[in-house]
């Protein structure tokens, strides 16, 4: 098990503390070169070259839902690919460092979390994993189902805050948990090595996320009302907990039940076969029936051609591959056998996959799979000041850029598309995301710029940095060309080597040395109401 040193940074022992903070000691590389030629050249990780193409994160997901909460500690290698003139970092290896035990989420009463016994769990998470908040890099927190309700996710958001280190921020989204718990259960793997189209269904304590793959890539999501724990029942059979959506489902399968009710066993089964019937209907294809399309979260489902094979992840997912037979007091087992059946007898008309990680799916993907790294090429005004940077909106501006780049079309292209944000951030930083392609010639990259530029003017008047993320390789060209010649004086961030979405909110870290890169956390919507309301 590994612990925390000096300065936060992370390691199992001294030759091998090659995760980088903004703290690397002048004197860690000394004692790589010697006058004895006959002596070990040293390990590859102090090698300060190997150090600025490999670089070392430590992350942490928490996944905070309705009915189960943890949390998983990462650690990732990311390697900074070396042709195409690119400064692209990827991802090499993850490793789980640690992972909590799945805890109920505690409950101060029926839609009210308890915030401080929340803090504890999170706080023995760290303490257990012996890693210091300090220590982490990045990494997202994930709220779901009743953790969405605005009082508890802003009480939850103060509990993180207290928490300390350069922790992410709370997320929440349903796109944002279909995508992770497609990538932590293993489907957009088995997808990516396979080129196979895979749905992966994942079923929770309250909603269900589904995410349709093709050869690795997320292509599709939807999420719909359907969950293990929308009703809970004590030891005598009796109705402690009902969600408005358990309600409902009870109500199709011709129960009106009340919190207090007795329930026998069979008519909970009746409750899960109606949940089941529903949710075959949402991953079918077509439009949904009217007492489905009310369930479901987003808009439905759009599956682009057959589908090669299923995966199921989340809680209910254990008992679907058979793996776990203990009840809880709700609906998990009842529902996972029920879905089970229909897969076996063709119902659901896709293949079955082997299991994946089940119930950890969604904190181990917050852990590895949301964050990038930036190129090692970017320009940053006043890094002290400018980072680290929290909630940033994304902005994606719809642009082509021909043989000889038009200033003009760059500069409408994104102020169309800030138009569409000014309302709700014009007194906050956004991040402009854009692509360049063709050859990096003077000529083209100052017409870029100062397209740029002029449809940043209001904002830079108003003091708004400039903050601009790229995902070809001209961010220390692209800075300096604005800073040095067209004179935007004022905060100025370009970072390249990432790819990013319209809408998406991130947060940039710090500048990391000795590979002068910025790692970027990419969460979905930030909480804004309640989804469900």
């Amino acid at each position: 098990m590994s612990h925390s040193g000096p300065h936060g940074t992370h390691h199992t022992d001294h030759r091998h503390s090659h995760h980088h903070n903004e703290h690397t000691d002048a004197h860690t590389h000394a004692h790589v070169h010697d006058d004895h030629d006959d002596e070990e050249p040293g390990a590859l990780e102090d090698n300060p070259i190997w150090q600025q193409d490999n670089v070392t994160l430590n992350s942490v997901g928490m996944d905070i839902g309705s009915s189960g909460t943890q949390v998983v500690f990462s650690r990732l290698l990311l390697r900074r690919i070396g042709e195409d003139l690119t400064s692209r970092y990827i991802v090499v290896r993850r490793e789980t460092v640690y992972r909590s035990p799945v805890v109920l989420t505690p409950y101060a009463s029926a839609e009210r979390i308890d915030a401080e016994a929340l803090g504890s769990v999170i706080d023995r998470a760290y303490r257990d994993a012996a890693v210091d908040p300090a220590a982490v890099d990045t990494g997202v927190v994930i709220l779901t189902g009743e953790a969405l309700r605005r009082r508890n996710a802003e009480a939850i958001a103060g509990v993180l805050a207290e928490r300390g280190g350069d922790l992410v921020t709370a997320t929440a989204g349903h796109t944002m948990e279909a995508m992770l718990a497609a990538y932590g259960s293993g489907a957009a793997k088995v997808s990516y090595d396979t080129g196979l189209r895979i749905l992966n269904i994942d079923i929770g304590g309250g909603t269900t996320k589904l995410a349709v793959l093709d050869r690795g890539e997320v292509v599709s999501t939807a999420a719909v009302h359907i969950g293990g724990r929308l009703q809970v029942m004590d030891g005598a059979g009796r109705i402690v907990r009902l969600d408005p959506a358990g309600r409902r489902h009870a109500a199709r399968a011709g129960f009106d039940w009340e919190p207090g009710d007795p329930v026998r066993p069979e008519e909970a089964e009746r409750v899960a076969e109606a949940m089941a019937d529903a949710l075959v209907a949402a991953v079918t294809g077509g439009p949904p029936p009217p007492e489905v399309a009310e369930l479901l979260l987003t808009a439905p489902l759009m599956v682009p051609g057959p589908v090669d094979g299923v995966m199921f992840s989340g809680g209910v997912a254990e008992y679907v591959y058979g793996r776990q037979t203990e009840a809880f007091g709700d609906l998990g087992l009842p529902l996972g056998r029920a879905v089970r059946r229909r897969v076996d007898s063709g119902a659901l008309p896709f293949p079955l996959l082997p299991a994946g990680e089940c119930i950890r799916a969604t904190a181990l993907g917050a852990s590895e799979y949301s964050v990038q790294l930036s190129g090692n090429t970017g320009f940053v005004s006043d890094p002290g000041a400018l980072l680290p940077r929290r909630d940033l909106r994304v902005v994606r501006p719809v642009l082509a850029l021909g043989k000889n780049v038009d200033a003009d079309a760059v500069e409408a292209a994104v102020r169309h598309r800030l138009a569409a944000v000014e309302e709700v951030a014009a007194d906050t930083d956004v991040a402009v995301a854009l692509s360049w392609s063709g050859p990096p010639s003077h000529r083209r990259l100052l017409a870029f710029a100062r397209g740029l530029r002029d449809a940043l003017a209001e904002r830079t008047a108003r003091g708004r940095a400039v903050l601009v993320v790229l995902d070809g390789d001209v961010a220390l060209t692209l800075g300096r060309l604005l800073r040095d010649e067209l004179g935007v004086t004022g905060p100025l961030l370009v970072i390249d080597g990432l790819r990013l979405r319209d809408f998406d909110h991130i947060d940039i870290g710090r500048v990391r040395q000795p590979s002068n890169t910025v790692p970027v956390t990419i969460k979905s919507l930030v909480f804004g109401e309640d989804p469900r309301t």
